[in-house]
């Protein structure tokens, strides 16, 4: 399988590109910004983008949607945020911005399948309504995408519109915590961690 990470934009956003193998199709999480950068990688692995997913709809993880001639996949409850500039916070912080490609919708529970590649789709409300984590179920076992969720050390904000302490507790209790402790979790920003290191810090 490859897996890179890319770092991009001010905010220092992972983004995430997934693929069987060179020459194959791929899958994009959250491309904020930076596309050259972005396709930078794809081109060295030979990859073509097949999809782009967003883990939740602020502009730092949605601002290059556009940029790779590819449907873009939210969960429903982000929907908004990706088609007004106001609510995904880029008219406030940013240059207004809002996606233009082809929307889908996803659900929680909700597999996306891509060659080799199977990735399921945890709903984790709290930090935005739609914020989502994406479970990989092949070709491993062992790996969640958190978004802006779960940090090392870490949570997502929840005093931005859309945003729930209570709601972000029973996300990250009910549904990540109870994965197994050697579960890589990879971020929205920063560095990597583990669902068992992350489990040891009273967050609440």
């Amino acid at each position: 399988m490859i897996f890179e990470t890319i770092n991009v934009g001010p905010m220092q956003v992972n983004c995430y590109i997934l693929a069987c193998s060179s020459g194959n199709s791929a899958i994009i999480i959250d491309p904020g910004d930076q596309a050259g950068k972005i396709a930078g990688v794809l081109e060295r692995h030979k990859l073509k983008p097949e999809m782009v997913i967003n883990t939740h709809g602020h502009y730092d993880h949605i601002g290059c949607d556009d940029e790779f001639g590819v449907d873009v996949y939210v969960h429903k409850q982000d929907l908004a945020m990706l088609v007004d500039a106001r609510k995904n916070l880029s008219a406030i912080y940013s240059a207004a911005y809002q996606v233009s490609s082809g929307i889908k919708i996803l659900e929680d529970k909700q597999v996306i399948k891509l060659d080799c590649l199977e990735l399921e789709v945890m709903h984790l409300p709290g930090h935005t309504l739609g914020g989502i984590g994406l479970l990989m179920k092949k070709p491993y076992t062992d790996i969640v995408f958190t978004g802006d969720t779960l940090f090392y050390r870490g949570i997502g904000r929840y005093d931005l519109p859309g945003g729930s302490r209570d709601s972000l507790e029973k996300a990250i209790k009910e549904r990540l915590f109870v994965l197994p402790d050697n579960t890589k979790v990879y971020p929205g920003h920063g560095p990597q961690t583990t669902i068992g290191k992350e489990k040891q810090t009273d967050f609440f």
